[in-house]
This record gives structure tokens, sequence and C-alpha cells, in this order.
């Protein structure tokens, strides 16, 4: 498991609202973890952490990110708890005093872009979010999706589309 998937997680639940605090599942910050790799693939070219994502049932999924909790109790909390259907849920925490989070300005700010992106949204309307993302919305389930590749193709696309408007006559 690598550290800067650690670090990420570790960032995403210091910076997410306190008052959501119990929303950090681990279907939530996978999907987080995901926002960011795929966020960050559309800015920098390149994911932050080494996740190689598949599309399954559930959209982008790994065991990555619970694997990571696990591996490291010393950082992370683990809560096993139920949600409001009573079926069980896995919540995740930061153990006090965990504040040694090693990540670039840059990767914190793209981090914190879909913080602010995601902090207000229901589940229904996250998971609608995710789900519409280029990787998600163009890749058939149970396929892993090249985040990078896929950035590449979104940016084409988007540049066809505004050299067409550009090229319109009224």
């Amino acid at each position: 498991m690598s550290a800067k998937l650690q670090n990420v997680m570790a960032f995403i639940i210091k910076k997410y609202p306190d008052k959501l605090a119990g929303e950090m599942s681990n279907a939530r910050l996978t999907k987080m973890v995901y926002l960011v790799d795929w966020k960050n693939a559309m800015e920098q070219g390149t994911q932050i952490t080494d996740i190689n994502w598949y599309f399954d049932n559930y959209g982008p999924f790994v065991n990555d990110v619970e694997n990571a909790a696990k591996s490291n109790p010393d950082v992370f909390v683990i809560d096993l708890g139920s949600n409001m259907y009573g079926q069980p849920k896995k919540t995740f925490g930061l153990r006090e005093g965990q504040t040694d989070i090693y990540l670039s300005d840059k990767e914190k700010q793209s981090i914190e872009s879909v913080i602010e992106e995601t902090r207000k949204l229901y589940w229904k309307d996250f998971i609608r979010l995710v789900y519409s993302t280029h990787p998600v919305a163009s890749s058939e389930r149970y396929t892993y999706l090249d985040l990078v590749s896929k950035a590449k193709e979104y940016a084409s696309i988007k540049q066809k589309r505004l050299d067409a408007l550009n090229n319109l006559q009224f």
C-alpha cells in the first residue's frame, strides 16, 4: 500500500467537514479518492495515488482504501456501525494526534477542491456525480479505468466541442 494513498486518505478525513464525519464510509472515502485521482489526471496528467481503478457494479471501486486503513491502525480508526437501513457500515476517522500528512501544496489544493464540490451532496447526488465522470460514463462495467488516458480523451472531446462552437456562424 502506498504512503501516498495513506496521505490522501488522511487529508480527506482531516479536511472533511466535522458535521459530516459520520458520512466517511468506505464507499464514500473510496469514491472521494477516485474523484481526487480523476481531477489530478485531468489537471496534471497523472493520478495522485497508484490505484488501478476498477469499474464494478458500484462504480469505481477497489479494496485499496479499506486495506490501507486496516494496515495502518496507528493512523486510522475504523468504526463498525450500521446505516439508516440497519445494514453494516464502516466509517473511517483519524487517530488523535495524527497530523503528519505528506502531500504537495498542489495535491492538497486538488483534494480541498474535491471536498468543496462534494461536501453538500447527499449520497444520491454524490453517486450521480461520480457516475457522471468521463471514465465511468464512457467505460464498460467490469473493466479497469485508465484515468490518465481518459483525461486525455476527455480533453480532446472538450476541445472538439469548443472548436465546433467557435466555428458556428450566426
